[in-house]
């Protein structure tokens, strides 16, 4: 798996944790942050390239930035088990507690998606959103694969 991709300010990585995985999102604003993430979610499961072929959209709350952070990867965990999807593509809106989010993506392809794994969920462990001394902002939490 990849372990990071950088464009700009915009990029994101994974870390390890014993059997699971860290994923760590940064950007511009915590939305980017969140939606790095997301790739890095995605990236996960696959090399391949996911096709934006389905949108799907999710909404969420969360008390403070860090737990809406955990909502948010649960709901593309969620959307990617029911709909037998992955997503390449998303797209976030956070107005304080509540997180608007669109997922772009397309079923899965074993063959040309080779799934290395499937998340079962994104955890508190290693739980983070904040901005550094530049203003740049992370989002990282560990994901139980």
């Amino acid at each position: 798996m990849p372990a990071a991709v950088v464009t700009s300010n915009a990029r994101w990585e994974h870390f390890p944790h014993d059997a699971d995985v860290g994923i760590k999102g940064f950007g511009a604003t915590p939305a980017e942050a969140f939606e790095q993430a997301a790739q890095a979610l995605t990236a996960v499961v696959t090399h391949a390239e996911v096709r934006p072929a389905v949108r799907v959209e999710v909404s969420c709350e969360g008390p403070d930035l860090e737990l809406l952070f955990v909502e948010w990867l649960n709901a593309i965990i969620y959307e990617m088990a029911v709909r037998g999807m992955l997503f390449g593509r998303f797209a976030v809106r956070i107005e304080g507690t509540l997180l608007d989010g669109v997922l772009w993506g397309e079923p899965v392809d074993v063959e040309r998606h080779a799934p290395a794994c499937e998340p079962k969920g994104a955890t508190y462990t290693a739980l983070r959103v904040a901005a550094d001394d530049n203003g740049i902002w992370s989002a990282a939490c560990i994901v139980d694969v």
